[in-house]
């Protein structure tokens, strides 16, 4: 934002990579190789328990390290190609081929927020129409993450690419290598942890604090919970938007700079609040999304 950048130019010197967030990713990645190895022998009851309390967590901090690093925070805006690269890499204990595409739609998601038929995060008119009381609420967060990944092939179906291509048979070939060397049981408790954290579970609340409109006239929020600390700051959204080249780690120090402006705006203190409000408030669910028509920009 030029008004802040003009106004506190050291906002601009947090901007660039994060040279602990490759270190931080690895670690995740590696832990979720040795889950794999520990849950081999597990029943199946104990599988499903340590997917959602456990890996699942970690595979939903993974996918918000991968929308980090979809912002070229890991090695910087000149090493591009590193950082499809690692993302891919922290894709892995995920389950399910997820970076490439999430990159290629994310750029629309900032460029034209709220953008009929661009943004593809905005529900269908399906989804706000039938998924409208308490109960079919309910089930429309536990589905998140089917509608989070089929909605844009609907939406706004874009051609595949090579690195979505390189993306999905390197994740086969991983899942591969994991089921020789220790079966079925680890595949499953990495992927179902992927869908159950992703779906109802604490850490999704963030799906829909970030622009659904809690209060008329403010479409993206801000939640500064300690939640933060597990999903990579994705809760400083407000800050996020405004510079998205600024990794999660120094979005606390930008909110620090410029408390006078964001002090003043609307924000979330529990993502678990924000799911009750989300299935028991009669005035918030799937329609409330500000949907706008954007002209698109130049080369999209």
């Amino acid at each position: 934002m030029k008004l802040l950048c003009a106004k506190y130019p050291e906002i601009k010197t947090l901007m660039g990579p994060d040279p602990h967030l490759k270190w931080i990713v690895s670690g995740m990645v590696f832990t979720q190789f040795l889950a794999c190895y520990l849950v081999k022998d597990l029943s199946w009851k104990w599988i499903f328990f340590w997917a959602y309390a456990f890996g699942g967590c970690i595979n939903h901090s993974l996918t918000l390290a991968i929308h980090d690093i979809s912002h070229n925070v890991a090695f910087g805006n000149k090493q591009a190609r590193w950082n499809r690269w690692f993302a891919i890499f922290a894709n892995l204990p995920v389950g399910i081929p997820y970076s490439a595409s999430f990159k290629k739609y994310h750029i629309d998601h900032h460029r034209y927020l709220g953008g009929d038929s661009l943004d593809v995060d905005i529900p269908t008119d399906f989804e706000g129409w039938f998924f409208c009381t308490p109960l079919r609420k309910l089930l429309w967060l536990f589905l998140q993450p089917l509608f989070y990944s089929l909605r844009p092939l609907y939406v706004n179906p874009k051609a595949i690419t090579q690195m979505e291509i390189f993306n999905a048979l390197v994740q086969l070939f991983v899942d591969l290598i994991i089921y020789y060397l220790w079966g079925l049981k680890p595949i499953i408790y990495l992927i179902a942890g992927t869908i159950l954290c992703m779906g109802l579970h604490p850490i999704s609340g963030h799906f829909i604090a970030e622009h659904y409109m809690f209060l008329k006239g403010y479409e993206t929020y801000s939640y500064y919970g300690p939640l933060n600390w597990l999903t990579f700051n994705v809760g400083y959204h407000m800050e996020h938007h405004d510079f998205p080249s600024i990794p999660g780690c120094r979005l606390p120090m930008v909110k620090k700079i410029a408390a006078e402006y964001y002090d003043n705006l609307p924000h979330h203190q529990s993502w678990i609040r924000v799911l009750w409000d989300f299935v028991f408030d009669d005035t918030i669910g799937p329609y409330s999304r500000v949907k706008r028509l954007c002209k698109l920009a130049n080369g999209s």
